[in-house]
């Protein structure tokens, strides 16, 4: 099974624009396979998983591009840092070329890796200006569907054009089915290859602690951040509490955050900031972390089924932990930052907003509920009056059908139009 990636139409876009494309990702989430898609017929790859290419790249660089001179895919590139410097010598030579010539510098290498904390600090070390940077994540909804993606826009004319567009093409989900999809997640090779899951997961988390953690954590903590793992998927959707997770992990605080830095860097996790006046604000305020991946989540909270899932305890948190993913990854496969827009919002009176999209003019409020008709005709986002910034109207997803009015104010949207 081939999946049509949303990201695709983003390669395409920037490949005339850089000398250089990073890949960035985490491991298993189709970075080298949607590459070799996108430029493999224009470009030859090289993997430095090969020893002897991992072995000339570190010792040779220079010899190393020499024999696999561009253009050409570099997969696994954070395992030969000494090559990004040589790649910036023979970028800035072919610029210069190019300039006397009144050329266009063309696309002369694409560079995949899945260990972020390496890749990110050699390329902003060697490549800063020269490389374009984009992410990946494992399968969003539509990729799944396969129809087109897009950015996910809260506004409710927006949402009504898309609902016209889509309400006649089969999309809706039961809730029985969307948890049936959360349980799996959408780790590629998994989902193509209906492999077992108990050995996906399992060889997965191995190999993610033994490639990517290892080098960054002390070597007798491996049973320790393991343990973290599985503790911090049992959280997702939850504010971090740093006392709570060291007190029943045994590490100090310093170590949760660090740890918890790994995983948002390996982009296993992201973090929603609160939703404040000022910088100040946020600050004294905890972070909320979600899962990208429901199903290496379910997995590490050892749900055994998608039916105990949706009955259990944890159903309204990965029910949320996959909206929010979803809207996340819409952003991711668009090329566009949600850092910076995206955040949660918890008063003291218990009000609060799962997801605030912050725009530069106003601000769209969003809820998320696993049922039908979960909120009352008096719901509303009033309590964010008080912040000055116009409020658009608000939206409340849950698994409904239809794209229906709550009051004046407010909408359901169905969850399966994120993305769409």
């Amino acid at each position: 099974m081939e999946f049509i990636r949303t990201i695709e139409k983003k390669f395409n876009e920037i490949k005339n624009e850089y000398a250089v494309i990073t890949i960035y990702g985490a491991r298993q989430v189709g970075k080298t396979t949607t590459a070799g898609k996108v430029f493999g017929k224009e470009m030859a790859v090289v993997s430095l998983d090969d020893l002897e290419n991992r072995t000339l790249a570190n010792k040779n660089p220079k010899l190393f591009l020499e024999s696999h001179p561009w253009p050409i895919i570099i997969d696994e590139i954070q395992k030969a840092s000494p090559l990004l410097d040589a790649i910036k010598i023979v970028v800035d030579n072919e610029k210069n070329k190019c300039l006397q010539n009144n050329a266009k510098v063309p696309l002369m290498y694409v560079l995949t890796g899945s260990n972020q904390f390496e890749l990110q600090n050699m390329v902003s070390e060697s490549l800063a200006g020269r490389t374009a940077i984009l992410n990946m994540s494992s399968l969003a909804n539509n990729e799944l569907e396969g129809v087109e993606g897009n950015i996910f826009n809260p506004d409710l004319d927006c949402l009504k054009a898309k609902y016209t567009q889509v309400k006649d093409k089969n999309l809706y989900r039961t809730r029985k089915e969307i948890f049936e999809r959360i349980f799996k997640g959408g780790m590629p090779e998994y989902i193509a290859k209906n492999l077992n899951r108990d050995t996906f997961f399992s060889s997965y988390i191995a190999t993610y602690i033994e490639k990517d953690v290892k080098k960054i954590i002390n070597v007798d903590k491996e049973g320790d951040f393991l343990r973290f793992l599985n503790y911090m998927a049992l959280r997702t959707a939850q504010q971090i509490n740093y006392d709570d997770i060291s007190r029943n992990i045994g590490i100090d605080v310093r170590t949760v955050k660090k740890w918890i830095s790994i995983l948002v860097t390996s982009g296993i996790a992201v973090l929603l900031e609160p939703y404040a006046k000022n910088m100040s604000d946020r600050i004294t305020k905890a972070s909320k972390l979600y899962f990208i991946d429901t199903g290496l989540c379910a997995y590490l909270c050892k749900w055994p089924s998608a039916e105990m899932l949706e009955n259990g305890v944890m159903n309204g948190a990965f029910y949320e932990t996959y909206a929010v993913s979803e809207i996340i990854k819409s952003y991711i496969n668009a090329g566009a930052d949600y850092k910076r827009s995206f955040y949660y919002y918890r008063d003291k009176d218990k009000k609060e907003a799962d997801l605030i999209i912050d725009y530069v003019d106003h601000i769209s409020p969003i809820e998320i509920k696993k049922g039908i008709n979960p909120v009352s005709s008096s719901f509303n986002f009033n309590f964010l009056k008080k912040y000055g910034k116009p409020i658009s109207k608000g939206i409340v997803i849950d698994s409904r059908e239809d794209l229906f009015p709550i009051n004046f104010d407010n909408w359901y949207c169905p969850i399966y139009m994120i993305g769409i």
